[in-house]
């Protein structure tokens, strides 16, 4: 089981660093590290667990953040309708996306980051996503708000950027140009 102290913050340099492609079919390894990712996201939004455990809540967790450099990431989370996209995507693209932007009224946060920084951070407000199961099944996702959001702010984590690199430096809470705030 995964818990925070497995989780590398800030200045570790694997955050920094571009994950590998994976072989498919995955490995025992692969797949371990694959339903672990997922399980903890799924504990650490359940308020008894998550207080048993020291979790602290995430929707996304990508493998840099374990220390493992492979191009996979866990999403759990629900968009505005209720409707849940719980899973782990294998060597994940943006196939395509809007022109217009969207962002977090209120930041963007991160499991490795045990700070608060404050601004917006831009993000496409629609994407097409490809990306493999852990069975090996190609999926075509399209996705906007949160889960959109959490999608390209994992996938970041796989090319070795932070969500705050987005942000303006000059001024933090700067209207983004041609978006809107997810609601």
């Amino acid at each position: 089981m995964i818990l925070m102290d497995d989780i590398v913050r800030e200045g570790h340099p694997a955050l920094r660093k571009k994950a590998e492609e994976v072989q498919l079919p995955l490995t025992e390894e692969d797949k371990k590290l694959a339903t672990e990712m997922l399980e903890y996201l799924i504990n650490s939004q359940d308020p008894e667990l998550s207080e048993k455990y020291g979790l602290r809540p995430g929707i996304g967790l990508a493998a840099n953040q374990v220390n493992s450099l492979k191009r996979m990431f866990a999403l759990h989370v629900e968009d505005e309708n209720g409707e849940l996209y719980s899973f782990v995507a294998i060597n994940p693209k943006i196939v395509s996306h809007s022109v217009e932007k969207t962002y977090l009224p209120t930041g963007e946060g991160c499991l490795s980051v045990d700070r608060q920084v404050p601004g917006y951070v831009p993000r496409y407000a629609r994407i097409t996503a490809k990306f493999f199961t852990v069975d090996g099944e190609q999926k075509k996702l399209r996705l906007k708000g949160l889960p959109a959001v959490a999608f390209q702010h994992e996938l970041d984590h796989l090319n070795g950027i932070m969500f705050y690199d987005h942000i303006n430096q000059d001024d933090p809470f700067a209207p983004v140009p041609d978006s809107f705030p997810v609601e």
